[in-house]
């Protein structure tokens, strides 16, 4: 089935490392994906930029928009920031109406971000709760509005850098075995955080050994692991 994905990350490149894969296969398939950053990460995911001289936080930003935009190009996704600062992340009334703006318009079968809890980046669940948020008001709440609404996607949380310590325990795993290429490529042009490459290189093998296990599929050499928020709805089990 042809699906749109909206992921939500609070930096720039937090899409790559959780859930490129994700969206390769969506675009694969024919589907449409759209990555929203909510922040550069300029301050506090940049660590390697800031060694240049005479560096500043407007150059920084370009080098990660930079970089995103042409992951994003490499998965077949489209790439957009909020720019709203980071550590600390802060979405106010203004920035939280943009964002359910962003799902109102684009109106995602499927919308990905962090989880509620990251004892080491509070950036991460600041997203969150903007997400969570945001789409509840895209969607009207639940109920009959004045505004435009959504049907309400269903709603997903990549894997955290430390899942065990941010509550993260995966209900689905996606093989992406076939698009493995065009993730490693995305990762690659995230210059700012290389060593994130080859942990979530390994990251992806571990899973795939999950999800053989869960599927008894022996194909499946790499997977991303997603945590649902919202029940699945079926006409059968």
């Amino acid at each position: 089935m042809t699906k749109k994905l909206l992921v939500v990350g609070a930096h720039s490149a937090d899409f790559v490392w959780r859930s490129g894969g994700a969206i390769a296969v969506a675009t694969a398939n024919g589907g449409a994906a759209r990555v929203l950053a909510l922040s550069y990460g300029e301050r506090g995911e940049s660590g390697e930029l800031w060694k240049g001289p005479d560096q500043t936080v407007e150059r920084v930003k370009e080098i990660r928009h930079a970089e995103a935009e042409r992951a994003a190009a490499a998965l077949g996704a489209e790439f957009e920031c909020l720019d709203l600062g980071d550590y600390p992340l802060e979405v106010d009334r203004e920035a939280l109406g943009r964002l359910a703006d962003r799902i109102r318009d684009f109106a995602p079968d499927v919308l990905v971000t962090h989880t509620d809890r990251d004892p080491f980046n509070s950036d991460h669940a600041v997203a969150f709760f903007a997400v969570e948020r945001a789409r509840a008001l895209a969607a009207g709440a639940g109920v009959a509005s004045a505004f435009e609404t959504v049907q309400p996607p269903e709603f997903l949380l990549f894997e955290p850098h430390q899942p065990e310590l941010c509550n993260f325990v995966p209900t689905t795993f996606v093989d992406i075995t076939p698009v493995i290429e065009q993730k490693q490529a995305a990762m690659g042009e995230m210059k700012a955080q290389e060593y994130l490459q080859t942990y979530y290189g390994q990251r992806a093998e571990q899973r795939a050994n999950h999800a053989r296990r869960s599927s008894g599929n022996p194909a499946i050499r790499y997977a991303e692991a997603f945590q649902r928020v919202t029940p699945q709805v079926v006409s059968a089990l």
